[in-house]
């Protein structure tokens, strides 16, 4: 039993609902995705793509938030990801739901021919830099032929008139990020800024965009509290994943 609990915690996370490989993954299970996965804004999703799915953990976590009706789509660019985002989804209670595609969304983009109610994206957003351990990492992290102006291109062709657009970006790129979207006419409708405990400044943001106008929501979220335990808010957001909540 021992060796299998290692073995899940190298390879993989383990939800209440499904497991997530990531062992041939640049980017592992960590809590950006699952925090965006937990947040964005579900009702009345249709149809749902996931840009950058990498090992699958966002798609799958909609699935399960979603009605038995609504496809989920994936993309991801990296052949070993989308092999095992396949795997993933596959195994899950919604494979017959989620599709991957392996391609670059730049280039999937020109052939789709469907229109989406919620897109979801955990973006590159370092410039690139430092090197990275692989070249994989690297497309993972660093915003270089993805950048962040030809995300919002893409998003644009694929998304439905009162669709949302949600990511999950250090509170600096997300300021950015927000205000090249609103120069090209989107709308912020749901914020939350994120941060490590009441002491600490938001290191990172929640963003829910639209092509429609509206009011939009602000508020702010710790991840713990004066306790150093998980704070009330971040267990009722992430209560129907994360085992043992």
């Amino acid at each position: 039993m021992s060796q299998q609990k290692v073995s899940l915690r190298s390879n993989g996370f383990t939800f209440k609902q499904f497991f997530v490989a990531h062992d041939r993954c640049a980017m592992k299970v960590g809590t950006d995705g699952v925090l965006l996965g937990a947040w964005a804004p579900v009702t009345g999703a249709q149809r749902v793509l996931d840009i950058g799915t990498g090992s699958g953990l966002i798609a799958l976590m909609l699935a399960q938030r979603t009605g038995k009706t609504v496809p989920i789509d994936a993309v991801e660019l990296d052949e070993q990801a989308a092999g095992q985002a396949q795997e993933n989804a596959a195994a899950s209670p919604w494979s017959e739901r989620i599709t991957i595609y392996q391609d670059d969304i730049l280039r999937w983009v020109k052939t789709s021919e469907q229109r989406y109610s919620l897109i979801v994206s955990n973006p590159p957003y370092f410039s690139p830099g430092v090197d990275c351990a692989t070249p994989e990492r690297a497309v993972a992290r660093y915003a270089a032929d993805l950048t962040h102006d030809a995300l919002l291109t893409c998003v644009e062709s694929l998304i439905t008139q009162e669709g949302y657009f949600c990511l999950i970006l250090p509170e600096t790129a997300g300021n950015k990020l927000l205000a090249l979207a609103q120069q090209r006419g989107w709308y912020l409708h749901f914020r939350t800024d994120i941060s490590d405990n009441e002491r600490r400044p938001p290191n990172r943001v929640l963003l829910a965009l639209s092509p429609k106008a509206g009011e939009p929501f602000h508020d702010r979220m710790t991840i713990r509290g004066p306790d150093q335990r998980y704070s009330a808010a971040h267990c009722n957001l992430t209560r129907e994943f994360y085992l043992f909540r």
